[in-house]
């Protein structure tokens, strides 16, 4: 499931014990979810060790609910936009925090190697007259991109172009499998521009600690 939404349910001066966890909304891409279910939120927790090296630790909860619109379900498959109780702590998804995050057990990659595809033109762009927008240029090594994976935006360097084959080093870890759609887009005139899409053909992943439960 990709997480497009989450928030913290409980209203300021609530008792401990009326405390409920966190909540998160999405949509199921494939699978079943359901009640009392195990889940596990991925890439979860990105910090950065002493060295300086990117670490991910994933978020282990369990579904307490589940909800369409205003309907209680005991599960829920692939198709329109679901709730998610769970058992985490609030603060972990208060104000959109889980946004771009995934319910999956896929793997956590950091650099990515895509085949892309370029658009003629710059979208968006205001132009004079019978003026036609701007050409969008090649990709060149050392550049910096914006990616749209899923629900998730993350800027990435160029390490390494050929052809229509790019690798990508990511700023920050995302959860995605090999063969998914991505967007790119460029910083032209102080915006971010849509130049073309790709699809991941390989991707370099990040160990995790195992599950403690």
């Amino acid at each position: 499931m990709i997480v497009i939404r989450s928030f913290d349910v409980n209203k300021p001066g609530s008792e401990v014990d009326e405390i409920r966890g966190g909540v998160a909304g999405g949509s199921i891409i494939r699978g079943v979810l359901r009640v009392n279910q195990k889940i596990e939120v991925r890439p979860g927790i990105v910090m950065k060790d002493e060295n300086g090296n990117i670490k991910c630790t994933p978020i282990y909860s369990r579904i307490v609910s589940l909800y369409a619109e205003q309907n209680e379900l005991q599960f829920a498959v692939p198709g329109g936009l679901i709730g998610v109780g769970t058992t985490m702590d609030p603060t972990l998804t208060r104000a959109d925090r889980l946004v771009g995050q995934k319910v999956v057990t896929n793997h956590r990659t950091f650099a990515l190697q895509i085949n892309f595809f370029l658009l003629r033109r710059l979208l968006g762009v205001r132009t004079k007259g019978t003026e036609k927008a701007g050409k969008v240029s090649k990709l060149t090594k050392g550049e910096i991109l914006m990616l749209n994976i899923g629900s998730m935006s993350t800027g990435a360097r160029v390490l390494a172009v050929k052809n229509d084959l790019a690798k990508l080093q990511l700023t920050a870890p995302v959860c995605t499998s090999k063969g998914e759609k991505v967007a790119l887009s460029r910083h032209v005139e102080k915006y971010w521009r849509l130049i073309g899409w790709g699809q991941i053909q390989a991707g370099t992943t990040l160990e995790v600690p195992p599950c403690p439960l």
